[in-house]
């Protein structure tokens, strides 16, 4: 199946000039949801613990979760955990955020995966990693739906395996 099939271009969202990558269509064909969810599977199954960023990805994490038959740790914007929690800011093209991780939710050398839909930028999956790392988790991968190869992120997490569906 050509996932990219089920990709969307929408221009200028969030703001002009950005051409952001929709990947709801696949929500959308339960075909191309499976296939996602296969696809990532088959590299996972060896981890302990999925930690899914906010928000779109937790659909497919929880589906992952449940086939891989292990634990999903939710990495939430700014005040949306209701414990004790960690934070790490990042930047975006068009701003700034923070993530926030709960700080009893993964035991100490864990081996864990990142998931999220797109990398486009490093500055989300970087603050996912530093979470993960400030407490002494094992970043074992870090994986896409979507690369935007073309931007050349992923030189920056080099020292990450990242494993991706799709690249642009």
């Amino acid at each position: 199946m050509n996932i990219e099939n089920y990709i969307r271009d929408v221009k200028d969202f969030p703001i002009e000039w950005i051409s952001f990558k929709d990947i709801t269509p696949i929500l959308s064909d339960i075909d191309a949801f499976n296939h996602v969810i296969e696809e990532f599977s088959k590299s996972l199954d060896w981890i302990d613990k999925l930690v899914a960023l906010d928000a779109r990805w937790f659909i497919f994490a929880w589906a992952l979760s449940y086939k891989l038959w292990i634990p999903f740790i939710p990495v939430r914007k700014k005040w949306k955990l209701p414990f004790e929690t960690i934070s790490q800011k990042y930047d975006l093209e068009y701003g700034t955020n923070t993530f926030e991780i709960h700080i009893d939710s993964i035991n100490s050398w864990d081996k864990i995966a990142i998931i999220d839909d797109l990398l486009a930028t490093w500055w989300t999956a970087r603050a996912s990693v530093d979470l993960v790392e400030k407490l002494w988790w094992i970043v074992e991968s870090l994986n896409f739906v979507i690369d935007l190869t073309f931007l050349n992120w992923s030189d920056k997490l080099k020292w990450y395996k990242i494993n991706s569906l799709v690249k642009y």
